[in-house]
């Protein structure tokens, strides 16, 4: 029998848990000073379908030759794929961060607004790295659901969703404001490392009491 949800305890525990992993990429970068919603939101970009393995050192060399939007603007296309070599579709996210550049150049005095319709205004850019670049870098109430997040809340039974744009929504509707952030800072790594796509660690779970295990047929 499991017990009602209780997510302030589990999330607690689950941070507890993850102590031992890396941190998920953003929160990394943050903390190393890359603080600015426009590094957030190009590192974003840089992550998507990208593991974060890759994304922090593309990242760091992305950020060598620029961390503001003038820096970067003055970068050709060609230049910044050659970048962004290691990730996936290094074109498509090259004219992207271009975008993005010149949007806070033209139209913001070069300093990108902490706004979700600005940014997800900007082709390239859903609500998945929008959220996660304002939460990280100006602490705004943001959820950011990636594939771990997905999969992780869809699993405890804790939503019932198919696409993670829905489970955004659903969790906006479920979860107090205050615990957002914290969606994404520990889900990502507890969906990496514990309760991982394939043959999910339920033996070393922190919350395996509240886990409806849904469609779980194999576990370690």
């Amino acid at each position: 029998m499991k017990k009602p949800f209780d997510l302030n305890t589990m999330l607690h525990r689950i941070e507890k848990a993850v102590a031992q992993y890396p941190k998920a990429a953003m929160f990394q970068l943050y903390e190393e000073g890359f603080t600015t919603v426009f590094e957030q939101l190009i590192s974003c970009i840089v992550s998507i379908r990208t593991l974060d393995e890759t994304t922090i050192p593309v990242s760091y060399r992305l950020f060598q030759k620029g961390r503001t939007p003038e820096e970067i603007a003055r970068l050709s296309l060609n230049e910044l794929a050659d970048l962004l070599y290691d990730t996936t579709f290094p074109h498509q996210k090259a004219g992207t961060i271009l975008s993005i550049a010149h949007k806070a150049i033209e139209e913001y005095n070069g300093e990108l607004p902490a706004d979700f319709d600005v940014l997800t205004a900007i082709k390239g850019v859903g609500p998945k790295c929008a959220n996660l670049a304002l939460g990280v870098a100006t602490q705004q109430a943001a959820i950011s659901v990636d594939i771990h997040v997905h999969r992780v809340v869809n699993r405890w039974g804790f939503v019932q969703t198919s696409q993670p744009e829905q489970t955004m929504l659903a969790l906006e509707e479920k979860v107090d404001k205050k615990k957002w952030i914290d969606i994404n800072r520990l889900l990502m790594p507890f969906g990496k490392h514990i309760c991982t796509g394939r043959a999910p660690h339920c033996s070393i779970c922190p919350v395996l009491e509240y886990c409806r295990q849904v469609g779980i047929t194999t576990h370690r």
